[in-house]
């Protein structure tokens, strides 16, 4: 009997590991910003306001962008209050808003590998943090700070994948905004999903340990996206 009880507390220690990790298997051949073929052939199609298409576009982008989904697993995976939650994911909207808006209506970039390797190293950062690798070096950075700067680089890769798909001039301002929109109302459904399953995970005797063992995951996953990415700019 102990012995079960023994194998049940490892897994229950060990289900983060292998959910992130899941998660870094399936990003990688994702691309996590990529569009899919159907989407970019509807949105090369559109030629004037549409709203709703790009709204649902900017769900869809963040909730199957699992490089935003990972970061953002790190940066609520320690704030415990619902104040704290709005600050942080405040910033980071801030942040890509300001470069997703800007960067397509300013027809600025940046090349798109070395964009989403910035994101991924976002994520080993957050998780970097969250296991007080910082601390114990005595480097302190304003988490806060951190995140917003990290919104700045996630919403150019947004705007580059965007300028990728050639969107017509017309109606430009109105699809942007839908896009834009749709983001934050995937960022929601994503946050909604995160929180609660952390809340439920913390009542749990084995949040301590697992805590860590998911962090280090992150950390895992953020270097995978990183080196894929790298190695894509390398081939190009």
């Amino acid at each position: 009997m102990p012995r079960s009880n023994d194998a049940l507390t490892t897994a229950a220690r060990l289900w983060p590991l292998v959910l992130v990790a899941g998660l870094a298997l399936v990003a990688g051949p994702a691309l996590a910003h990529d569009v899919s073929e159907a989407d970019r052939a509807a949105v090369q199609g559109i030629d004037g306001p549409a709203f709703i298409p790009f709204l649902y576009l900017g769900a869809k982008h963040m909730v199957t962008g699992y490089d935003h989904v990972l970061f953002l697993i790190g940066v609520v995976f320690y704030l415990f209050r619902l104040r704290d939650v709005v600050i942080y994911v405040s910033m980071f909207t801030i942040g890509h808003s300001l470069t997703l808006m800007g960067g397509v209506l300013l027809r600025t970039g940046a090349n798109p590998y070395l964009i989403d390797a910035i994101i991924g190293l976002s994520v080993v950062y957050k998780a970097v943090e969250n296991l007080g690798g910082f601390r114990r070096i005595g480097v302190l950075i304003d988490p806060r700070l951190a995140v917003l700067v990290f919104g700045l680089f996630h919403g150019m890769g947004l705007a580059t994948k965007l300028q990728d798909l050639a969107l017509s001039e017309e109606g430009l301002l109105v699809n942007l905004v839908g896009f834009n929109i749709g983001v934050e109302v995937g960022q929601v459904i994503v946050l909604a999903i995160v929180v609660s399953a952390l809340n439920v995970w913390r009542k749990s005797a084995s949040f301590t340990a697992g805590a860590r063992y998911a962090n280090v995951a992150l950390v895992a996953a953020g270097l995978a996206l990183t080196a894929y990415q790298i190695a894509g700019w390398m081939q190009e």
